[in-house]
């Protein structure tokens, strides 16, 4: 007999993902949600789906997003913007948005959100892309999961892509399920006031 996951068959445990995803859907708004284990996998994602080149963003914001950015196969140059919540990667419809999580959020584009323990949603760890591109969502879906498909047995499956190993797990949803059921509807951003200056360090010569 299959393990249990959280009371879920051991091949169907997926599911529990899917619902957290439908759920975060439902509260912000976006026609697609993909988890993922952090912000900083789904940015990596988003800007490897976007193959990015030269990204601006603000000289302060978490260490993580420049590195991202570069392991996409992009630059980086740091710009004064000022920013709460959420800001772009511009000139990519690419936005960390680590700092807010509320309902109805969703704007357009792939936003990229944290559920890590000290943010809003408050998980073990885990994060989010909401977006509105359904060939997109197949890449992610794939990309995130070493390439494989939900639900498949590793030997029944076809490879077709070089992906990552940052699937968040069934227990995570399960626990993102509960959470989100109690969350408020309407949650402020978060400070922003405790980030280092990143433009001091010279990003792109560190490949």
């Amino acid at each position: 007999m299959a393990r249990a996951v959280m009371g879920v068959p051991k091949m169907k445990a997926f599911q529990v993902v899917r619902d957290f995803e439908a759920a975060l859907c439902d509260y912000t708004g976006a026609p697609y949600a993909v988890t993922v284990t952090s912000c900083t996998a789904a940015l990596l994602l988003a800007c490897e789906y976007n193959r990015v080149k030269q990204v601006s963003i603000p000289r302060f914001t978490y260490v993580s997003v420049p590195q991202s950015i570069i392991r996409a196969g992009g630059t980086v140059v740091f710009d004064d913007r000022v920013w709460h919540g959420s800001y772009s990667l511009d000139p990519y419809p690419i936005h960390d948005s680590a700092r807010r999580f509320t309902s109805g959020m969703y704007q357009g584009g792939f936003e990229c959100l944290s559920f890590h323990w000290n943010k809003i949603l408050g998980l073990s760890q885990g994060g989010c892309i909401l977006h509105d591109d359904s060939e997109a969502d197949k890449w992610f879906r794939k990309a995130r999961f070493d390439g494989r498909t939900e639900g498949v047995r590793p030997k029944d499956d076809r490879i077709t892509m070089i992906g990552h190993h940052c699937y968040l797990s069934p227990e995570v949803a399960a626990h993102g399920l509960v959470r989100l059921s109690h969350l408020p509807k309407f949650n402020p951003d978060m400070k922003n006031d405790d980030y280092p200056d990143l433009s001091l360090t010279d990003w792109n010569s560190l490949r």
